[in-house]
């Protein structure tokens, strides 16, 4: 059968992959259009398992919400050129919708049927990354720049409160809530680090432990977000934004690439 130009061009505009790929599969095929689709797919697997061992530190992030639950999805890629090619972030859009509405577990079983074509395509590895949820009576969101974002869970307050709280996170990167939340083991790594800094400074040893209990204190209440001053009005901390709003911080969940 003669492979035509308008036979190749109805594979092209179908599939979105490369004219010569669309030709060259065609002609494998003899030009049946059925086993040429499946040539490709075939393939796309094939690209994908070559591009396996590649660094894929570029993508983007995507969040979905309702009234009770919110998803936060990132997809990962090899270029910050190909994260913004409207094909990848299809893609991230695609997978994000059917673990918001069918489930993550779903979601994981089809996500190389969706991702290889797109690997196909734009010829670059790309792999899933966290999938994180969240639910509660408040959830507030944000996505900054396609390349971090933050979902929020208050009781109480209200959905602006809970954005604003997830736009602070997002810029100050808290690693606990609350100051009970730290564990020993993280505590005494930092007391090692700056012991070391303390033992060096020529004073008595009852100002080198008030030394100490300072810099360990400061340093949590830098990454502790009860305790971070909010970026929007530094005369409050969270801990006071949340109790003059009559809310409690039940979680956040947060990601970045």
């Amino acid at each position: 059968m003669e492979i035509t130009t308008e036979l190749v061009k109805k594979l092209r505009d179908e599939t979105g992959v490369s004219i010569m790929q669309c030709k060259n599969a065609l002609e494998e095929a003899n030009g049946d259009m059925e086993k040429a689709r499946i040539i490709l797919k075939k393939k796309s697997s094939s690209i994908a398992d070559k591009k396996s061992d590649r660094n894929a530190k570029e993508g983007v992030i995507v969040i979905l919400e309702d009234d009770k639950k919110a998803l936060l999805l990132a997809l990962h890629t090899e270029t910050d050129f190909v994260a913004k090619n409207e094909d990848f972030t299809t893609l991230a859009k695609s997978l994000a919708k059917l673990a918001f509405e069918k489930g993550t577990d779903e979601m994981k079983s089809e996500s190389l049927n969706m991702i290889n074509p797109v690997i196909q395509k734009v010829g670059e590895k790309i792999e899933l990354g966290a999938v994180k949820e969240a639910s509660g009576d408040v959830l507030g969101t944000y996505v900054h720049g396609g390349k971090s974002g933050v979902i929020v869970s208050l009781e109480g307050g209200n959905k602006e409160l809970a954005r604003n709280i997830a736009m602070h996170i997002t810029a100050m990167k808290p690693k606990y809530i609350k100051r009970e939340d730290i564990k020993d083991e993280d505590k005494n790594k930092v007391m090692e680090v700056f012991a070391k800094e303390v033992e060096k400074e020529d004073k008595p040893e009852n100002i080198k432990k008030k030394i100490l209990d300072g810099k360990i204190s400061s340093y949590f209440n830098e990454i502790t977000l009860n305790n971070q001053k909010y970026i929007k009005n530094p005369d409050l901390t969270i801990e006071q934004l949340l109790k003059d709003n009559n809310a409690k911080l039940v979680s956040f969940v947060r990601e970045s690439i």
